[in-house]
């Protein structure tokens, strides 16, 4: 801008000097013309005085500077000053000429053939007819200029010099209350009244623009709390693969402690790298991308713009916990299946050889003896299981009640007396009375699962002693058992639905391989820890340690 007024300043300047050189040159010559005819005229009328006195002879003893020419009537050019008059042709078509014999007074210029000089010319009638013309050789304009050539152009470059000079001065005054407008926040009173309503627009576009930011400043803070925040990944990439946002749990799973520039097929997980190539070719992606200990669903979506692919949004879900349950569905399902086809298959097989006739009557009773067996532990094992579903699913309202752990446990002891003398185990109960808020039929479960346990899998002679104790902020209930214990290798493993540290002893002894599963799910619902103590050929124990806030 600056530039621009500077160039306009300066064309402005150098087109009024040339302009007004132009016209003061032109009213200079025009009033030297006038004054040079004022002198003709002066001179040529004290010639005529004399020409009226003297005649002829006045005009030959006369000495002047100017050329004098005197003409007859008819044009004959009777006397001249400087030439022949024999020689020179008739002056009658002179407009000078005419003119003094028509009006008694003329004049007329002619320009030389190199016009750098006229001849001005005044002519005036005398009292015979007669003409008497005077001339003079004037300089013409041009000639002038050649004359003051060198000063004009020392003038003309002063001129440029200054008129630079002045434009330059005027062009930066002009832009400075423009170029020192504080565009955050413009102020009228310091600017040209010209610019108040850009000003304006300006103080209103900031205040709209002030609005926005806040807005959009809240909402990435938003994002990006919710982002930082979420254990699943979310990476945000153009169709070049660079990243442009993402949060921790993204950058973790690629391998960066901070946000990288790219991802690259060489560094990240494959699994990865395939779900964007198939985003960013404007396909939806899902796959599973198993780690060392956890499991993560991995969706892309391509983003797109105007119709093109722009980029892709890929988010990183772990999906350990559902793997797992399914894993344990499925095991579960095969397990119930297995458990269900053996005594199943056991009854089938009795009741063909029954209907074939193939029992004998003695051998009768002893079959369905074992038919019954079998259909009790159908009973046992598909009771287990809704129990299980019940805790699972939570399906069934329980209301909670005061029960005495150890008043519930001592009746349990009670209740297995006789299973355990049949073994010669002896049953043992230690503590106090310590009451919780609790579900009597899921403690109950519970307390009776670890006993049943504890008598099942001791040595015939052993020992099972139940203790409920209080230990500061908690109630504990311990049962232990001076049985055949269990490896460091299977004690993490043995809550699990149907499994079995022996199974040829479990099936001996009965048992739906649920005890456990019952006890741990018990011990959720009621937010007890569930903790277990064994070593081989030495005994278990098992301890549930209830917060002491569900106590009554």
């Amino acid at each position: 801008m600056t530039g621009k007024i500077f160039r306009s300043c300066f064309l402005v300047g150098l087109a009024v000097m040339i302009l007004c050189t132009g016209l003061f040159v032109a009213v200079m010559a025009s009033q030297y013309e006038e004054e040079v005819y004022q002198q003709l005229q002066e001179e040529l009328a004290y010639v005529k005085h004399g020409m009226e006195e003297s005649g002829q002879a006045y005009l030959t003893g006369l000495r002047t500077t100017q050329r004098l020419t005197w003409v007859d009537t008819d044009g004959t050019v009777l006397y001249d000053s400087v030439a022949d008059p024999a020689t020179m042709e008739n002056h009658g078509d002179r407009a000078e000429i005419r003119q003094a014999l028509e009006e008694g007074s003329g004049q007329g210029k002619h320009l030389s053939n190199t016009l750098l000089q006229k001849n001005l010319y005044y002519a005036a009638r005398l009292s015979d007819g007669t003409v008497l013309r005077i001339s003079c050789v004037e300089t013409t304009v041009g000639a002038l200029i050649l004359g003051v050539l060198q000063p004009v152009l020392w003038i003309l470059v002063l001129a440029l010099i200054l008129s630079g000079i002045l434009a330059s001065r005027l062009s930066r005054q002009i832009t400075k209350p423009i170029n020192s407008l504080d565009l955050e926040n413009p102020r009228l009173d310091e600017t040209y009244e010209e610019l108040f309503p850009l000003v304006s627009r300006l103080r209103e576009q900031n205040r709209t623009i002030g609005r926005q930011m806040d807005a959009l400043g809240r909402r990435q803070r938003e994002f990006a709390a919710l982002a930082e925040n979420m254990s699943e990944g979310v990476l945000l990439i153009d169709s070049r693969y660079h990243v442009l946002s993402g949060n921790q749990s993204a950058f973790h799973l690629l391998g960066e402690k901070q946000q990288p520039e790219s991802i690259r097929q060489g560094t990240c997980r494959r699994e990865i790298w395939e779900a964007a190539g198939k985003a960013l070719a404007g396909r939806h992606a899902e796959t599973l991308m198993r780690g060392e200990s956890h499991i993560f669903e991995i969706l892309a979506s391509p983003v797109t713009a105007n119709g093109q692919v722009t980029g892709a949004v890929i988010l990183m879900v772990d999906v350990t916990e559902r793997e797992e349950r399914e894993s344990l569905r499925r095991e579960f399902s095969a397990n119930v299946s297995h458990e269900l086809k053996t005594p199943l298959t056991s009854i089938s097989g009795f009741a063909e050889l029954m209907k074939e006739g193939l029992v004998e009557a003695d051998k009768m009773r002893e079959f369905a003896g074992d038919i019954y067996k079998e259909c009790g532990q159908l009973i046992a094992l598909i009771d287990d299981i809704m129990k299980l579903s019940r805790l699972d699913e939570g399906s069934e309202e329980l209301s909670a009640e005061r029960v005495d752990l150890y008043d519930l446990s001592q009746k349990i002891l009670q209740e297995l007396t006789p299973v355990a003398a049949k073994r010669g185990i002896s049953l043992h109960m230690e503590g106090g009375r310590q009451t919780i808020q609790g579900v009597w039929r899921i403690l109950h479960e519970m307390i009776y699962n670890l006993c049943d346990n504890a008598i099942k899998y001791n040595k015939d002679g052993g020992a099972v002693t139940v203790r409920v104790t209080e230990e500061e902020d908690q109630v504990v209930v311990s049962v232990e058992d001076t049985g055949i214990g269990i490896s460091e290798g299977q004690q993490d493993r043995v809550f699990e639905r149907f499994y079995r540290v022996d199974k040829s002893h479990s099936r001996r002894v009965g048992g739906t391989g649920l005890g456990l599963s019952i006890v741990k799910h018990g011990a959720q619902y009621h937010n007890a820890q569930l903790s277990l103590d064994s070593e081989p050929g030495a005994g278990t124990t098992i301890t549930l340690r209830f917060p002491k806030q569900s106590a009554a």
